[in-house]
């Protein structure tokens, strides 16, 4: 009976996977369709754009879509996931997200709404961050400091997929290593409705890949990265809160915290280094800029396909050791984690020194 269940679950997940892909993949066309007939380009002219052509970006719409009805269709019904919560905020970022890739939203605008979904999940849907797992000496959180710390990295979360969204397949690829993981982790702590609704994002991707891979035919936009942000920001948590009492007890468990840092490290460390820099420049942090990893690596001279696969090598590096070093604490394991981004972001830096001087030399890695 239990080899049954297993093979049961198992083409169950396969299904979910191909049925969001399916979707994915019959929508775009008749989406570009609709954005040539109608102009709906995205905006060649602006200083941070790598096209020298418009591009549609509305492939979030076929992403939402596709996720919507494959939870719906194929979702487990239990209690791990207020499946309500999650959609009612998944339509609200959409709708959000729509109207900032066809006309503009102005950055309060996007926080105050942003906002309004991380607390709807928190609150009402109780999707938050409980314990901190010795990180930092804090263990249990009480009520306030748990809704306060789950709301903002629900929002950064949401935000650092939409700011690494600058090239051809870095969203996308990202969205589907870090979903990927989290349905593989779900499904080995039984918890298959969570695993389904990663695996349903999984497949909306995948499908929406396919039309983004270098040369681009149509770009996500807002409406598909905040979109990703939000899956993978409730997954996280979940993962977090249900390690604390699963009966699984694999050595993975105990450093929840830092292989989830290791699933997002890519988006959540560039946004925290991006912002840190602007800030410390006098600058807002929000100020758009070239200065995002992805932009950095395209200045060395490797193409879109090359600096996706070279960041996404650094993400699968960093979950890899952190499941490898699972031994050590959760703090000495999300130091590591961000000494492995950190030395990473120097040898690019010393590339682009180098590649402006015409020589390389070790005094490159100074200034």
């Amino acid at each position: 009976m239990f080899e049954f269940l297993r093979s049961y679950h198992f083409v169950y997940n396969v299904l979910i996977v191909v049925f969001s892909t399916l979707v994915t993949l019959i929508c775009i066309p008749s989406i570009l369709h609709v954005a040539r007939a109608r102009h709906l380009y995205d905006d060649v002219g602006h200083f941070r754009k790598q096209h020298d052509h418009g591009i549609p970006r509305l492939g979030g719409v076929a992403i939402f879509v596709s996720f919507t009805i494959t939870a719906l269709l194929f979702s487990i019904i239990d209690k791990s996931l207020p499946i309500s919560y999650l959609l009612t905020a998944c339509i609200i970022l959409f709708a959000m997200g729509l109207k900032d890739d066809l006309s503009g939203v102005n950055s309060s605008t996007k926080f105050m709404i942003q906002f309004v979904v991380a607390a709807i999940l928190v609150i009402p849907g109780n999707i938050r961050i409980s314990s901190m797992y010795g990180v930092f000496n804090i263990s249990a959180l009480p009520y306030i400091p748990s809704v306060i710390l789950s709301i903002l990295i629900i929002m950064l979360i949401i935000n650092s997929f939409n700011l690494i969204d600058g090239i051809d397949g870095l969203a996308a690829t990202t969205g589907i290593i870090a979903n990927s993981t989290f349905a593989a982790l779900f499904i080995y702590m039984q918890q298959y409705e969570l695993a389904a609704i990663s695996l349903a994002m999984v497949g909306a991707v995948v499908g929406f890949l396919r039309f983004n891979i270098t040369p681009a035919k149509i770009f996500m936009g807002d409406t598909g990265a905040l979109l990703i942000g939000l899956v993978s920001a409730v997954m996280a948590i979940k993962f977090i809160e249900l390690s604390k009492v699963s009966t699984v007890k694999l050595p993975f468990i105990y450093t929840a915290p830092a292989l989830i840092v290791a699933i997002l490290v890519g988006p959540v460390f560039d946004t925290l280094r991006v912002f840190t820099i602007r800030i410390l420049n006098g600058k807002s942090p929000f100020d758009a800029d070239r200065n995002h990893i992805h932009h950095r690596i395209l200045k060395i001279g490797f193409t879109h396909l090359q600096t996706t696969l070279i960041l996404a090598c650094l993400n699968l590096v960093s979950i890899l050791m952190v499941l490898t070093l699972s031994g050590l604490n959760n703090s000495l394991l999300i130091v590591l984690i961000f000494l492995l981004s950190i030395s990473f972001n120097g040898i690019i830096t010393y590339f682009i020194r180098s590649k402006k001087r015409g020589f390389l030399m070790f005094r490159n890695f100074g200034d």
